[in-house]
């Protein structure tokens, strides 16, 4: 079946919210929030805190509440002309770095929890073809484009192009697949001129600013994540689809076309049942069209999935009800992992299974699932017990980690939805209910009490730029018994 990729984004002032739908499905959910933006690719000029020989790392000042973490292996040591280190043997950090010193570093972890920002200094900067590497001569190709004769023409034009002037190592990316020579051309110069502003910045900020930060999540999805099966790009927003049209102009010759403004009454992610598709990505269950079902646990050591066959009791012997119960659960779970953005080591629980035919099989449709997912991931192989390492890596905080916070009555065991998120949802009803009921005088909003405080305080200025928009006036009430996930918007 031929892939069907649409990509959704709902902008509000506060948040934008990226969709990618395959063949009807939601795959795939970015959320970037005005107050919480992430980090990753971000340039600083950071100054050594502290260097821990016994931990082989640095903690860097990058002007943030927490230190960022510099491990030795992240520090860059040049390389000899052909993409290796030019020393073999790492020598101590304590020889490489002094508190105090100040260097360029780039962020390739948020912060998480109680952990700072990971940090290198092995600077790259993206765009659309290319990874753009100016203190390392390697030229590489990314391993998803997998016709030979392309990549020889690929790394033949980049040759070309590197020859022609004084840059660093570029890694050409899945994007530039059938890309020509001026477009590899327009990119070469673009991130030429970057960098070198970047220095000329870098040269006299104080230590802790930050050099360069990367672009806006609606610009991103462009630059990352359109590709040849994307069909369209659609956006709520006049104001980001013209800026979205016009980096993509610039930019991005292909893909103009591609990008739709919707005007409709009906909020777009309404039209896809998207926020419901979210709800569910936040239940520990999740159900199989066979009736079995899996449990998601999500702890910050690791996310383990067990799988169940449930009320899926089968036609043939149990060996076969086993078999289907985790083939379909393989398909599952790579498109959970994608959704919830669950990342690091990964423990899943198939149900045992007798045959290694049947263990190869369910290990080989993971695989595949897992091809179309832009994160990097490592699958071992089936243990005695039936159960599959993998890890998936992380670079920034779980679909749950973003939409939700501890809970204060089960102290942390499970978490509900934070007064922002909830705050978020409110805006969304009223809209809602302001089209649907356009005769109604005035919306009476009922929340709970820590959710009223924040309308009132933090989110005023959001609330009564939407009562001007809707053109109806919005009163707040309390209602003890709710809790913090429950509201109600009633036309009045």
């Amino acid at each position: 079946m031929s892939l069907n990729e649409e990509i959704l984004l709902n902008i509000t002032p506060q948040e934008t919210r990226v969709a990618i739908v395959e063949n009807g499905a939601l795959q795939e959910v970015c959320i970037e929030r005005q107050r919480s933006r992430g980090i990753v690719g971000n340039i600083y000029k950071g100054k050594i805190n502290r260097v821990l020989p016994g931990m082989e790392a640095a903690f860097v000042d990058i002007g943030l509440e927490k230190a960022g973490f510099l491990h030795v292996s992240d520090i860059d040591l040049g390389d000899n002309g052909d993409g290796e280190d030019a020393n073999t043997e790492r020598p101590p950090i304590n020889e490489l770095l002094r508190e105090g010193q100040t260097l360029l570093v780039q962020v390739v972890k948020d912060p998480m929890g109680t952990k700072g920002a990971r940090l290198t200094t092995s600077i790259s900067v993206p765009s659309r073809y290319l990874v753009y590497m100016p203190n390392s001569s390697i030229v590489g190709i990314s391993v998803k484009i997998e016709d030979e004769s392309e990549r020889e023409r690929l790394r033949s034009l980049l040759e070309t192009c590197r020859a022609e002037g004084d840059i660093g190592g570029c890694i050409i990316r899945t994007a530039a697949e059938g890309a020509d020579e001026a477009e590899l051309r327009r990119d070469i110069k673009f991130l030429s001129k970057l960098w070198n502003s970047l220095l000329e910045h870098a040269e006299t900020a104080a230590p802790g600013n930050m050099i360069h930060e990367d672009l806006p999540l609606s610009i991103r999805t462009l630059r990352d994540m359109v590709s040849g099966e994307t069909v369209v790009v659609k956006v709520d927003s006049r104001e980001t689809y013209q800026k979205m049209t016009s980096f993509a102009s610039r930019y991005l010759s292909d893909l103009p076309t591609r990008i739709e403004h919707y005007p409709g009454e009906r909020p777009l992610f309404d039209l896809y049942n998207i926020d419901d598709e979210l709800q569910r990505a936040l239940a520990r269950q999740v159900g199989l069209k066979s009736g079995g079902y899996l449990i998601i646990d999500q702890t910050e050591a690791m996310t383990t999935i067990d799988i169940n066959t449930g009320a899926f009791v089968g036609h043939q012997n149990l060996e076969e009800t086993i078999f289907k119960t985790n083939m379909e659960a393989a398909q599952a779970i790579a498109r959970q992992l994608r959704l919830r953005n669950l990342g690091g080591i990964i423990i899943i629980d198939f149900i045992d299974m007798e045959h290694e035919d049947h263990k190869r099989q369910v290990l080989k449709t993971l695989e595949k699932h897992l091809d179309k997912d832009h994160a990097k991931t490592q699958i071992c192989e089936v243990s005695p017990l039936g159960l599959v390492e993998m890890t998936r890596k992380r670079t920034r905080e779980s679909l749950e980690h973003v939409l939700c916070e501890p809970c204060r009555v089960c102290h942390g065991r499970g978490s509900i939805k934070t007064t922002e998120t909830v705050c978020y949802e409110i805006f969304r009803e009223i809209l809602r209910e302001a089209r649907i009921y356009d005769e109604a005088q005035q919306l009476l909003v009922m929340a709970n009490q820590d959710v009223v405080d924040r309308l009132l305080d933090e989110e005023a200025a959001s609330l009564a730029e939407l009562e001007t928009f809707i053109r109806i006036p919005v009163k707040l009430q309390v209602e003890a018994h709710f809790s913090q996930e429950t509201y109600d918007v009633v036309p009045v």
